[in-house]
This record gives structure tokens, sequence and C-alpha cells, in this order.
């Protein structure tokens, strides 16, 4: 059975992205070399690549860009090459190499998905995707990386859950620039 996992960043208050739906603050502190590698493996781990409309279209459109080349050479080549399914009812059609779109609920498909063999799958940012299939307790891990940053407003990824979830931490790591790591698995 495929696994699915979450990696997000998230500031210290808990948001994923600001009040004007901005997640560019998460990038700040990248020049950590320990960091970096950290991202670069994480990359390359592979599997399925899991979005929702607003982060595909923001990932689509750096990744395959000569910029992205230039700075993350290992994760724009990883991200460019990986299978990708973006969720969304507005999009007609997907560019970007190896993304196939789905119309249907989300938490059917990976259902679905999940129950096929195949390589793990991850959701990155697309908070309304990590709430429904939380909701729906589709997600085996949650990778956190805590920024060090107060934003006081914004969206959590947990928008809309009507029932708790305990999770258990597995794994924790400190970064230099001063971004924790932290891996939760559902608790029960």
């Amino acid at each position: 059975m495929r696994r699915l996992s979450v990696f997000n960043t998230v500031s210290l208050d808990g948001y994923f992205t600001d009040e004007k739906n901005d997640m560019s603050w998460a990038h700040q502190g990248e020049g950590d070399a320990e960091f970096n590698e950290f991202t670069s493996g994480n990359a390359s781990g592979g599997g399925t690549l899991i979005f929702g409309r607003i982060t595909y279209q923001l990932m689509a459109s750096y990744w395959p860009t000569p910029q992205a080349a230039k700075q993350f050479p290992v994760v724009a080549e990883q991200m460019n090459a990986l299978p990708k399914v973006v969720f969304s009812k507005s999009l007609d059609k997907v560019d970007w190499s190896n993304t196939k779109l789905v119309k249907s609920d989300p938490a059917a498909e990976i259902r679905k998905m999940k129950s096929e063999s195949g390589p793990d799958m991850v959701v990155m940012g697309s908070g309304t995707i990590v709430s429904q299939l939380t909701q729906a307790r589709l997600i085996d891990e949650y990778q956190i990386v805590v920024h060090p940053l107060i934003l006081g407003k914004g969206r959590t990824m947990f928008d809309g859950i009507k029932d708790r979830l305990a999770v258990k931490p597995t794994a924790t790591r400190m970064f230099k620039n001063g971004k924790v790591f932290i891996r939760y698995e559902p608790a029960g």
C-alpha cells in the first residue's frame, strides 16, 4: 500500500501562508548548506507529488525555469521529473511535465491511489487538500519545517478540520538557519 505524506513549512505561530496567501517567507534562510542538503535529499526521495491548484500554479511557474535550475539544481531536476497530480475543478489543462489533472474528489482519488501499487506520495503546500485528506484520515505522515518567524495572521493547513487528530513525533532536527524539522504520524 502506498503511503501519503505532507511536507510543509509553517511559521512559529502555525501559518503556512500569510494573510495575503503568500508563502515566499518560507524560503528565507535558504543559505544554510545543511538545510539545503536536507531539502535536496528529501527531493531525491522520489514519489508522486500531490498539489491543489494554487500550489501547483506557484510551483509550475518556478521549478521549470532556468533560475530554479541555477539556484537549486538537484531539487529542480527532481521537481520537474517526478510524477505530479493536481486537484482542481477550475483548471482545464496542465502544462508542467509529468502532471495529471484530477477534477474529482481528492479523498476518493487518494484512497484509490493508496490501494494501487506505485511510489509513495507527498502533498506539498496545498492547505485545502491537506485539510480534506486529514479529515478523511488518509495522511500517514506530516513532515513540518517550523520557520523562525511569527506572521500574526494567515492560514493554517488545517482550516476546516472538524475532528481532533492526535499525532506523535517520530523525528526532529534543528538547522543553523533556525528552522526546525518535525515529523509526526497519527497516534492512533
